[in-house]
């Protein structure tokens, strides 16, 4: 699984696009034949502009033109057949309309330029996630693996959550991490862990050295930034940027894992249909916020045996609220899950968070699920 498409569920298929198209036509015709019968003192060919102007909310200019031209036409026959062509009040209507149909054709144009815009947007978004996020895959050593990504906002594939996989001489490495912010500035700084990441776990052969590494590596400078207050005068600020992140190590002879929390939410173990967090006793500080304290990063072993499932998750899932303003259960939902297989696992919790959710997430969200096979599988 990747970034999971929900917005293809709002997008419009080729039946319910015939179905938008029709509704100004039969506007048009019940608009005309009420028209030709109403009382002389009685006149509906205001209505007429409804038309072009819905067809121009989904169309673009050439059907919104057309559809003004059929409508002009049919103001023209009412006009015939009520009185004459050079009435005043139809010659009136007839020219409301034209210049109504020209406008909301223009409008089409617009919108239908930006809506380009948008999907080309969206088209380099979705290239900039395979760059940055690079798919995980599908199996490493015993492990059978599945992940996704689910950007809150609609036209951002890509936000500060990450996860990525490095495949060892021993195992497999994972991390899970979730940058402060959003933006362009999260997308750089989730980037940086990334690419760290990756260069680095084929370096370090103890998991805390190579926290301890990727610390260093995104270690923000000692830089301000410069915040302008209603006087215009400029207040100096300490930018600070920071990562919480949860890194593993899962070896492919041993029935374990280990793992350093940098202040990040506790993995998920699904085991025989329990779901068991995995606190550290002595967790790290985020990324980036090691040097305010004295940090020793120290891994901690949990057993991973044949069968068991991880779930590795961010805080988008698990902070995610419904309209009562509950919390996403994550370890209640996991729970109804447990044995179904990573992929299936995932499909079935996006689909709850999202309905959990109303249909939009506040927050990026991203998990991963990690399922341990025999070693001759």
């Amino acid at each position: 699984m990747g970034s999971q498409p929900f917005l293809q569920l709002f997008r419009k298929t080729p039946r319910r696009r015939n179905a938008l198209v029709a509704m100004p036509f039969a506007l048009i015709a019940i608009v005309t034949m009420v028209d030709v019968v109403a009382p002389p003192d009685v006149h509906l060919g205001p209505f007429l502009v409804a038309a072009p102007a819905v067809t121009a909310s989904f169309s673009g200019p050439r059907m919104t033109a057309f559809v003004g031209a059929v409508a002009v036409l049919a103001q023209s026959g009412v006009a015939v057949m009520r009185s004459s062509i050079n009435d005043l009040n139809h010659t009136y209507q007839i020219v409301a309309l034209v210049l109504i149909s020209v406008f909301v054709t223009f409008f089409a144009r617009l919108r239908e330029r930006n809506e380009q815009a948008v999907s080309q947007l969206r088209s380099v978004a979705e290239a900039a996630q395979q760059v940055v996020l690079r798919p995980l895959p599908a199996r490493s050593g015993p492990l059978r693996i599945a992940s996704v990504y689910l950007a809150a906002e609609a036209e951002a594939q890509i936000g500060g959550d990450l996860y990525a996989a490095a495949r060892t001489a021993d195992g497999t490495r994972l991390i899970i991490g979730d940058v402060r912010g959003k933006g362009l500035a999260a997308i750089g700084e989730a980037a940086s862990v990334l690419g760290a990441f990756h260069a680095l776990s084929r370096q370090e052969s103890h998991l805390p050295d190579l926290v301890a590494r990727l610390e260093a590596s995104i270690a923000p400078d000692q830089q301000y930034a410069v915040a302008t207050d209603g006087d215009g005068d400029g207040d100096h600020e300490l930018a600070e940027s920071f990562v919480t992140a949860a890194v593993l190590d899962i070896p492919d002879a041993a029935a374990e894992l280990s793992l350093v929390s940098c202040g990040h939410p506790p993995p998920l173990l699904l085991r025989a249909g329990e779901v068991i967090p995995l606190d550290v006793r002595v967790p790290a500080p985020p990324l980036g916020l090691a040097h305010l304290l004295v940090t020793e990063h120290m891994a901690q072993t949990f057993t991973f045996d044949v069968g068991d499932t991880l779930l590795l998750y961010t805080d988008g899932v698990i902070e995610s609220r419904d309209r009562s303003g509950f919390f996403y259960p994550l370890p209640e939902r996991a729970a109804s899950h447990c044995g179904s297989g990573p992929g299936p696992l995932l499909e079935s919790l996006c689909a709850d968070l999202v309905r959990h959710a109303g249909g939009r997430l506040g927050d990026d969200a991203a998990m991963v699920a990690i399922e341990r096979l025999p070693a001759s599988g």
